[in-house]
């Protein structure tokens, strides 16, 4: 029943969406390991670490365009999620330096050696597993989600106030994070990884493989997510963000659908946040700052908001710019370009640029099909047939 709706969900733009990822996936790896150093069509390694990071980003934004350009739920703090999804698989590669650490502990971390830690708190047991950690990367984001989105669309808190809420959530975990006796390694966070699963993170090969997993994850979210917004759920969210009063008085249970749709979301951040911290090689509470999670939502604009395609785009055009711009002269000039991005976006293409896109293409195709069934009326009406296939 699943892949029936999965091959349902499907159009062709979506599909052709899903083979460049595919091959993005493959491509990019293999001419990384299989090419010589220097040839033309050579990937270096450098930069499949940073491809990677941009479809980490993709995904996020994916999880964001699914609660905001379906349901109306603009979250400006799912950096949070993202974090916290980090902060899982950074507890995991933490672990698995043992005695390798500048003090040789075995069981400690460096930062908790150097912090005398008495030992282990109880909250890191189980991160030598990577099944364990896998678990947290879902859950921990998810159960956050599920509580707080519980509380606050049970309070039909909405609209600006729920964004607010978000930052603030975000904001309150920024803090926490930076305080040394938390346990997660302050301001520094975590870093130094050495293996992942057994295998060197600075390693070439394992480079690849992440990216090609990074493609994979960004495939069955976009899978996930096309999944949804076409089944009578979506229908159900497109109400709730277009007039969640009327959607209730016909009897749905709003908060329900938000409440879901919400932790879901979260999940796929937290997922985004691990793939990226082993290609980054560092998390800290940075990421917690409620400016990266309004970035997120710009990348979604600029995209296109409920186009799914369009989240994931502009993820990757935005942050292109971001490291093209921040490695030069107007480095200290990029965020005000970011903002002016942000305003032009919204009073020239308030649909992003895949919406903007649809909305010139949909007219267009119909137009052209309509003169090509004007054209066959008017060839029948002359009494010329058309040609028989079988001839």
């Amino acid at each position: 029943m699943m892949p029936h709706v999965l091959t349902r969900s499907l159009d062709r733009s979506a599909t052709v969406f899903l083979i460049v990822v595919a091959a993005c996936g493959v491509l990019i790896p293999l001419s990384n390991l299989l090419l010589p150093a220097g040839s033309f069509l050579q990937v270096p390694t450098y930069l499949v670490a940073l491809w990677g990071k941009y479809v980490c980003y993709a995904v996020l934004a994916l999880a964001i365009d699914l609660i905001w350009g379906y349901c109306g739920i603009l979250s400006l703090g799912h950096g949070a999620f993202f974090a916290l999804g980090g902060y899982a698989m950074g507890m995991y590669l933490m672990r698995q330096i043992g005695s390798r650490g500048v003090y040789g502990n075995p069981i400690l971390p460096d930062f908790m050696v150097f912090l005398n830690y008495p030992k282990l708190p109880w909250y890191w047991h189980g991160f030598d597993m990577f099944w364990f950690a896998a678990l947290m990367v879902l859950l921990v984001p998810g159960l956050l989600a599920f509580c707080f989105g519980w509380l606050a669309f049970r309070s039909r808190v909405t609209g600006v106030y729920l964004s607010i809420i978000t930052q603030a959530m975000t904001y309150a975990l920024l803090l926490a994070f930076f305080r040394n006796d938390f346990g997660f390694g302050g301001n520094n966070g975590l870093t130094d990884f050495k293996d992942i699963l057994g295998f060197n993170v600075q390693a070439d090969g394992t480079r690849a493989a992440l990216f090609a997993l990074s493609c994979l994850a960004l495939i069955i979210a976009f899978l996930i997510c096309r999944a949804v917004v076409t089944s009578k759920l979506g229908k159900v969210l497109i109400a709730v963000r277009d007039a969640e009063s009327r959607t209730r008085f016909l009897g749905y249970r709003v908060e329900s659908y938000k409440l879901f749709v919400f932790t879901l979301s979260a999940c796929m951040a937290g997922v985004a946040g691990a793939l990226y911290v082993p290609q980054v090689g560092i998390i800290n509470p940075s990421e917690f700052a409620p400016g990266n999670s309004i970035e997120a939502v710009i990348w979604v604009a600029v995209g296109g908001r409920g186009t799914l395609i369009g989240a994931a785009l502009g993820a990757v055009v935005v942050n292109y710019a971001k490291t093209f711009f921040t490695s030069g002269a107007l480095a200290p000039y990029w965020l005000f370009m970011l903002g002016a991005l942000f305003i032009l976006v919204t009073l020239l293409l308030p649909k992003g640029i895949i919406g903007t896109f649809n909305a010139w293409w949909e007219p267009w195709k119909a137009q052209r099909m309509a003169a090509s069934a004007n054209a066959v009326s008017a060839a029948r009406e002359d009494g010329v047939s058309e040609p028989n296939m079988a001839e």
